[in-house]
């Protein structure tokens, strides 16, 4: 895997969770992106859609901790979060089990109507809150949005999200997820 590439995009991922940019990361401020997230689209996170997105985000910090072999209760600085999500998502067998459910939590609440897609003020939502540029957003919906429908299915913003996480190819749609790299 394209090692600077896979960096900068697991970088910008670490910056999402840091949102106060103390340069470590722990459980609350994985769990304060979710809550972001959540308070976006309206959502409880006492019901079934805002549930499990805590419990996927929880299971993702659970997983960065085991992988690093470390009390959950501790931080993460930014090459310790690049070496666990490498071992356990990236070429690790975790993806599927652990952080994929946290990624179609979020594309479920993104399509707010519940009518299967995700229009470009439901994607703008997502990515405030996960700090976004408001200018990069229209641009990186327009990528992944790639038959020019003026929406992305659940499936295609999950795909996007593993292409994101997962893919070396820097071509990769799904680089787009973020706005540009």
């Amino acid at each position: 895997m394209a090692i600077d590439l896979l960096n900068h995009k697991l970088d910008r991922a670490f910056d999402h969770i840091d949102a106060s940019g103390t340069g470590v990361v722990e459980r609350e401020d994985l769990l304060g992106l979710g809550a972001r997230i959540l308070v976006g689209f309206g959502e409880s996170p006492t019901s079934v859609t805002g549930a499990s997105l805590v419990s996927s985000f929880d299971g993702i910090w659970s997983t960065l901790s085991r992988t690093l072999d470390r009390d959950g209760d501790f931080g993460i600085a930014r090459p310790d979060f690049r070496t666990a999500m490498t071992a356990a998502f990236v070429t690790g067998d975790q993806y599927e089990p652990i952080f994929k459910p946290a990624t179609v939590a979020v594309a479920e609440l993104c399509d707010a109507d519940r009518d299967g897609r995700i229009g470009p003020g439901e994607f703008r939502t997502m990515l405030c809150a996960f700090g976004v540029a408001y200018d990069d957003v229209d641009e990186a919906f327009d990528r992944l949005d790639r038959e020019a429908r003026g929406t992305l299915t659940v499936e295609e913003l999950v795909l996007a999200a593993s292409d994101y996480y997962r893919s070396d190819d820097p071509n990769a749609t799904g680089n787009w997820l973020f706005g540009p790299l």
